[in-house]
């Protein structure tokens, strides 16, 4: 009874975690089809640090710009971005990885030495040092964070195609005359999709998180954008007097990191990886 009760609340935090996402990105999708009634970027200095009123529902930051709209704008930043450098470092890592994994041979060892380079330093350390040699900048903090991440995806690629090649299915495959690329589309990519959904769905807080913590310290998104990370930048002169200016932020960001941790554990669950494929 009790793994059971158990199983139950685990399924429904799952839940929760689902519907706090899909509410997180309609709002922000309705925020840019309706614009709510404040500019983000507008600067008024004679409603600086307002208090929460019907007008500013979490009130004002010290430059008089309504934090509720900021907040909501900071959330297609701050998702979108590690949505899309999400997705580009799955599209740059799987297809490299699956090559590297069914060529074998020379490609392999080339390309995964380059991987295990990178694996010798923490992410967040080559991120750290790829944004200050580009630049500052959100363009170049996804390009630095693609770098840093495809490795992964072409390594857990790499691993489960070795896993797959040598089974009866590929070699029938080969002999039917089925060329390589077929076999990678039709035989290949679907055992590597459940491991790579379940990569991506807990990397997806990491990232949100590098780029938090990067456009914090200047390396990501620059005023007046309202990033999440950039705007615990902002508020910090005014933590003492007005607390909230971070804690909106800060919780967002928390949040966001903590659902993502779930989806991760619902999508393990759901395609049933249960451990990690060894190279």
């Amino acid at each position: 009874m009790h793994a059971v009760n158990a199983a139950l609340h685990r399924t429904r935090l799952k839940a929760a975690a689902l519907l706090f996402m899909l509410s997180l990105a309609l709002v922000a999708v309705l925020y840019t089809l309706l614009v709510l009634n404040h500019d983000p970027n507008l600067v008024s200095l004679t409603e600086r640090l307002l208090p929460m009123s019907l007008g500013h529902p979490l009130g004002t930051d010290h430059l008089g710009r309504d934090v509720l709209t900021r907040l909501l704008l900071g959330a297609q930043q701050t998702v979108g971005y590690g949505l899309l450098a999400l997705l580009i470092a799955v599209v740059v890592g799987v297809p490299i990885g699956i090559w590297a994994g069914i060529k074998g041979g020379l490609i392999d060892r080339i390309m995964m030495r380059i991987a295990d380079s990178f694996l010798s330093f923490p992410d967040t350390i080559v991120a750290i040092v790829l944004s200050g040699l580009l630049g500052a900048g959100i363009e170049n903090l996804l390009l630095a964070i693609v770098v840093v991440k495809w490795v992964s995806y072409a390594r857990l690629a790499r691993s489960t195609v070795i896993s797959e090649r040598e089974k009866d299915y590929i070699l029938m495959a080969r002999i039917n005359g089925l060329r390589t690329g077929r076999i990678m589309r039709k035989h290949l990519l679907p055992h590597v999709i459940g491991h790579v959904v379940v990569l991506a769905s807990l990397d997806l807080g990491k990232i949100i998180l590098l780029i938090s913590s990067l456009s914090y310290i200047g390396l990501g998104a620059q005023p007046p954008a309202p990033e999440w990370g950039a705007m615990l930048n902002d508020a910090r002169p005014y933590f003492q007097s007005n607390p909230t200016l971070m804690i909106y932020p800060g919780l967002m960001i928390v949040l966001v990191v903590l659902v993502s941790n779930l989806l991760g554990d619902y999508c393990r669950d759901k395609f049933d990886v249960t451990k990690e494929v060894q190279s």
